[in-house]
């Protein structure tokens, strides 16, 4: 045991070499501060609350929503595979890992033999024995019969890591558990995203049935009143009929968006893993102003601290960086150790009281000479698949770059555009209360009137898509700043202090 731990020593100190290049961040070919212009805001750079330190639950403020995050985040099956990911990709690691120190076995054996009489045996062939030559069984006398026991404790192919080619894959397997975490962790932002995006879709649908429930009452009582100016002789056949149109439509609307309230509804429920619960608090529609808060937006290179998909992009690269060193340790000398120590004896009952001490080394040393060019071949493949993923994580940064410009543009001219909706809905009411005044006092035919009746459904439908993606670009715009990695800032400043 004590050579063996010897040699143990020697490999360890041996092994400190690496050929791990060494890594130096690229720089994010983006510009050093967001677009400018009309369909931007004015963007603070000095506050101090960022979308990554205002936790999800102190963002969006309905508590109907706040419920159906964090269901989705408990349930959501692409979340809880974004987790087991992490796990394999740990197990992984541990597994490229242990290949640093030897495996260590213990194991025990017997050998029986029974040899004729009139031939000749080794009397070194059974079990090692020190003794050798041979020696022939006398004729005519009883076969001879051999026992041979034996245990030992040792290690085969251990290499010694001298060029680093081992530590080196074990640095990949570790890069790619954290981009793993780091994935899970753009996960659970998306979900959080999509689950507000999905349910200000439903609300929307509500409030679009509700709409269309109301102006198919309005249509069909504008259509009683029509019927009853054309059997009094006030009315034409015409007016009547374009009446009757305008409810058609209204009741086509009406099953259309049943329908799409159904399956936007199914779409969540989709996200939360589970059904809809049956206890959720009623929410305040779209015009609640608690629905969501405020952010600003920061700097372009705080994108590189807040989005995980960036800091998976940078561990991807990082694992293609020391994937470099182990294609390069191949053009060294490979060396490998196989060991053992233990005790032999003839019988079983003396084997750890009267046995014979045993012990065996075998070093092994390789050098290629000749491969046909595949170690080259395998070190240019490295480097390739770094260039790779250095155009990767520079094209992370630039789609985040983009998606915050995006969102940015959004905020900037969506409050503009419901504005002016809500004067167009209240100009088109005025009108269709001019007109329907008209009509009534036998002044002009229906036509107006339906057509104002279109054009006013027509506005309030735009007005309500208008504020539903006012909010949804509002939840892009948390997960495009990296926000959502905690449940409150509460929890955030706990583990900070720890």
């Amino acid at each position: 045991m004590r050579r063996l731990a010897l040699t143990l020593l020697a490999g360890t100190m041996l092994a400190g070499c690496s050929l791990i290049p060494d890594y130096d961040r690229p720089a994010a070919p983006v510009a050093e501060k967001f677009p400018e212009g009309p369909a931007y805001q004015a963007v603070s750079t000095t506050q101090t609350v960022t979308a990554d330190m205002l936790g999800w639950h102190d963002f969006f403020g309905d508590p109907a929503l706040q419920r159906l995050i964090g269901i989705a985040l408990q349930n959501n099956r692409d979340l809880r595979v974004a987790a087991l990911n992490i796990e394999a990709a740990q197990a992984q690691y541990r597994v490229q890992h242990s290949d640093l120190f030897p495996h260590i076995d213990v194991s025990g054996g017997g050998e029986f033999e029974s040899i004729p009489a009139g031939s000749a045996f080794s009397l070194g062939s059974l079990g090692g024995g020190a003794s050798s030559g041979s020696a022939p069984i006398p004729t005519g006398s009883k076969s001879a019969y051999f026992r041979f026991f034996n245990a030992s404790v040792g290690f085969t192919n251990y290499e010694l890591d001298l060029f680093g080619r081992i530590r080196s894959l074990s640095s990949q397997a570790f890069e790619q558990y954290l981009g793993e975490e780091e994935t899970r962790r753009s996960a659970q932002i998306s979900l959080i995203a999509e689950v507000a995006g999905a349910y200000f879709a439903v609300l929307a649908d509500r409030e679009l049935l509700h709409l269309t429930e109301e102006t198919l009452k309005s249509e069909t009582a504008s259509y009683d009143l029509a019927k009853l100016q054309l059997n009094g002789g006030t009315a034409t056949a015409l007016s009547a009929r374009q009446a009757e149109t305008a409810v058609d439509t209204a009741r086509t609307n009406l099953v259309q968006y049943t329908r799409q309230a159904a399956q936007d509804e199914n779409a969540l429920v989709l996200l939360l893993g589970q059904s809809m619960p049956a206890d959720l608090p009623g929410g305040g529609g779209l015009d609640n102003q608690a629905m969501v808060a405020d952010l600003p937006a920061g700097l372009p290179s705080d994108l590189l601290a807040r989005r995980p998909d960036i800091a998976a992009a940078e561990h991807d690269l990082l694992a293609a960086n020391a994937n470099i060193g182990a294609a390069r340790a191949a053009f060294f000398p490979s060396i490998t150790l196989t060991a053992s120590d233990g005790v032999a004896s003839d019988r079983l009952s003396k084997l750890f009281t009267g046995g014979a001490t045993t012990w065996s080394l075998a070093p092994n040393i390789s050098l290629p000479i000749f491969t046909a060019g595949e170690t080259q071949a395998n070190l240019d493949l490295a480097k390739a698949q770094k260039k790779i993923q250095i155009a990767q994580y520079e094209k992370t940064i630039q789609t985040a770059f983009r998606e915050v410009a995006d969102a940015l543009a959004a905020r900037g001219t969506y409050g503009r555009q419901v504005q002016a909706q809500l004067d167009l809905v209240a100009a088109t009411e005025d009108s269709l209360n001019l007109s329907q005044m008209r009509f009534k006092a036998g002044v002009d035919s229906y036509l107006p009137v339906l057509d104002a009746e279109r054009s006013l459904y027509t506005a309030q439908q735009t007005l309500l898509g208008l504020k539903q993606a006012q909010l949804t670009q509002q939840a892009t715009l948390y997960k495009a700043l990296g926000g959502g990695w905690v449940e409150n800032t509460g929890k955030q400043e706990a583990s900070a202090k720890e």
